[in-house]
């Protein structure tokens, strides 16, 4: 199986798996956890904000330094920083500590992947297949890791477990910062024995950063869209919506397991899909008209008169709300030079993930207010600015595959082709 793959490859995908079965869980948990130890929704909020915000400071920080220091060195330094800061909330029940240890860059609120693990990867990859796999190999990347996370979320139920077997309160949660913690040390013991080739790769984090020139005035509008996306986003991330399901209709983590579980599976199924859908319609049609649909499910979350209804409105969301996500990486990669790629990738990621992190902090406003469904209205509304907006301004801004597409359909018939 993946004979076409490097030893180096395989063992890329095994910690990418791990990682992503860990924040699975760890999303689903992480304010219930905090809850549990006593934190009110504003200190709750600001847990997820420092997790967020230490996630992009890392990105940036190890994607200027990770040429220079070494690309294997870079990511078993940050599986380090993983194992400790699962060490950190598995032993301590200090909010000022439990910042730290969300700040380490490793700690996911979001289920998606955080810190520099996957920059310095899919740096590493290309290298591991031949050319013709490529696009192979980071479809099955991208896909292992979304089943991944939703197998993690299920994790989620053996709180009931632990608490069954005379673990209380948020000793019950305490468990699954240790798994994580040894998972950091798994990735960690991975990491160290990958080949002198990964250090042929490079990161290019200069460049990720200062190598825009002629789309500069385009790379500024999706850095400001894509940051407004993201800032309405971080109203419902995933740990946040969690603990909503978690204060207003009183779900265990069992429960939540269960949704989240299907929140992974079904958001995986519609990457699948979205490919399909851009070669038909385009790539920003597709950006637009699967996003938008998502948003008017999102508003009628919080007024589901009862905790079905409100799941289903949220599996509903997550079947769609993805889909823009292979479609505006390629649609960004799409409209800028190439040697404008990697500068572009840096600065729109960075953007996204900065934006997302201001924003739990004021769910967590909203919720000791009492106010539970003001993060979902929020979210929603500036989701739909957003949509309106990026179709107003890009609408005529096609990728070069759907220009070419356009000019032979608009080109006449020659006298030949219609000669009988």
């Amino acid at each position: 199986m993946l004979d076409w793959l490097s030893v180096d490859g395989k063992k890329l995908l095994a910690t990418r798996v791990l990682r992503t079965f860990a924040y699975g869980y760890l999303a689903v948990v992480l304010g219930l956890f905090l809850d549990k130890l006593g934190m009110s929704p504003i200190e709750i909020g600001l847990v997820f904000t420092a997790a967020i915000a230490g996630s992009a400071v890392m990105t940036v920080f190890w994607s200027l330094i990770a040429d220079r220091y070494g690309r294997r060195r870079t990511v078993a330094t940050m599986a380090v920083l993983m194992a400790i800061g699962g060490l950190i909330f598995a032993g301590t029940s200090s909010f000022w500590l439990l910042l730290v240890g969300a700040f380490t860059g490793t700690i996911s609120a979001t289920s998606s992947e955080v810190g520099v693990f996957q920059t310095v990867e899919q740096a590493v990859l290309p290298q591991t297949a031949p050319n013709e796999r490529r696009t192979w190999l980071f479809s099955i990347y991208n896909m292992a890791a979304n089943f991944a996370g939703a197998f993690g979320s299920l994790a989620a139920a053996s709180v009931g477990f632990f608490a069954a077997h005379g673990l209380a309160g948020a000793d019950a949660y305490r468990p699954l910062f240790v798994l994580y913690a040894l998972i950091g040390l798994a990735n960690l013991a991975i990491f160290l024995t990958l080949s002198d080739r990964v250090e042929l790769a490079h990161v290019e984090g200069q460049r990720r950063f200062l190598g825009v020139h002629r789309s500069a005035g385009t790379v500024a509008k999706l850095s400001a869209l894509f940051g407004l996306d993201a800032f309405a986003g971080g109203f419902v991330v995933q740990s946040v919506v969690a603990y909503w399901f978690y204060l207003r209709w009183g779900l265990d983590p069992a429960a939540l397991a269960g949704i989240f579980f299907w929140v992974g599976i079904l958001s995986g199924l519609s990457l699948l899909a979205a490919g399909w859908l851009a070669e038909r319609i385009g790539l920003l049609n597709t950006m637009v008209f699967t996003h938008l649909p998502s948003q008017f499910a999102l508003l009628l979350i919080p007024l589901a008169p009862t905790a079905g209804l409100a799941v289903a409105l949220y599996l509903a969301r997550m079947s769609v709300s993805q889909m823009d996500v292979p479609t505006r990486q390629s649609y960004t990669m799409a409209v800028v030079d190439p040697d404008e790629r990697t500068a572009t990738a840096g600065i729109t990621n960075v953007a996204r993930t900065s934006a997302t992190a201001i924003a739990p902090t004021f769910a967590g406003m909203a919720f000791s207010a009492a106010a539970l469904g003001l993060p979902f209205f929020i979210s929603a509304a500036l989701k739909i600015v957003y949509d309106v907006a990026i179709y107003a301004t890009f609408r005529n801004v096609h990728p070069p595959e759907e220009r070419a597409r356009r000019e032979s359909r608009q080109v006449p018939p020659t006298p030949e082709t219609t000669a009988t």
